[in-house]
């Protein structure tokens, strides 16, 4: 059982990027890791909004940042 860290419409940020957009987290995701074959669901997947068109990005949980404040979907 991995530890999940955020859970679905939680707003986060890359840790370390002070230029990061303001992402909302969407799902966990699962990767195989390639070295030993085994399924890894330590994964996120979140959507970010610019200019009015949507960008997904997938991230391991542990480089992201919960941000306190929740933001419009399309705020940056």
């Amino acid at each position: 059982m991995i530890n999940k860290k955020f859970k679905p419409g939680d707003w986060v940020k890359i840790k370390g990027d002070n230029n990061a957009q303001k992402m909302e987290v969407v799902r966990y995701v699962s990767k195989k890791d390639p070295l030993t074959g085994i399924n890894n669901n330590t994964f996120v997947e979140c959507v970010h909004y610019r200019y009015g068109e949507r960008f997904s990005r997938t991230v391991h949980q542990n480089r992201l940042l919960k941000l306190i404040e929740s933001g419009g979907i399309y705020q940056s």
